[in-house]
């Protein structure tokens, strides 16, 4: 079968237990209105929630020409497929003050801005594999009740989620955050 979101929410009802199968996310049963309305919350969540390899891209932005109201801080257009900031520590002096306000990043830093972020990854047919399994393991969760009624149900599948996430992370298809050495004198005098 081909990666499509109608596969994603089909394998969510098998891990839910149902036979039902569906053909469109947009047919008349209850089992695409619910699978329906979970997808694209869960999908973008999950994003957001782990730093998924697949999804990391980077960009170069020009500044807005338009400074903030006050602080003249410079302020850079989050772009539209804009998920999550990456805040890497390759770059050691800056990024300290950005902030993100009302679709911009905000800060003192000079044009181009060069960032990493998470995108909204919408084609499943560019998804990691273990993202595909996490993100209908995670429809299958937010379903549950609805569409089975059974607490036990939905907490096996949160048992399960979370061992597909720490193979996600084993397999390296989350990336880990950098571990940063804290700035104490007696670290540092070790050196």
């Amino acid at each position: 079968m081909a990666v499509s979101t109608v596969s994603l929410a089909n394998r969510a009802l098998q891990i839910l237990g149902s036979s039902n199968v569906i053909e469109s996310l947009s047919e008349d049963s209850a089992n695409a209105r619910s699978m329906n309305r979970a997808l694209e919350p869960r999908r973008r969540a999950l994003l957001r929630k782990y730093r998924w390899g697949f999804a990391i891209q980077r960009k170069a932005q020009a500044a807005d020409s338009t400074q903030t109201t006050f602080g003249s801080l410079n302020r850079y257009a989050l772009p539209n497929d804009y998920i999550k900031l990456l805040r890497d520590v390759d770059m050691p002096d800056s990024r300290k003050d950005w902030k993100i306000e009302g679709g911009f990043i905000i800060t003192e830093d000079g044009a181009p801005l060069y960032f990493r972020y998470i995108a909204d990854m919408t084609d499943p047919t560019t998804w990691d594999a273990l993202f595909y399994e996490a993100l209908a393991h995670d429809i299958a969760h937010e379903t549950c009740n609805e569409i089975t009624g059974s607490d036990a149900k939905k907490a096996q599948i949160k048992d399960d989620l979370k061992d597909i996430i720490a193979e996600a992370k084993l397999a390296g298809a989350i990336e880990q955050d950098p571990n940063e050495t804290l700035d104490d004198d007696w670290i540092l005098a070790m050196y």
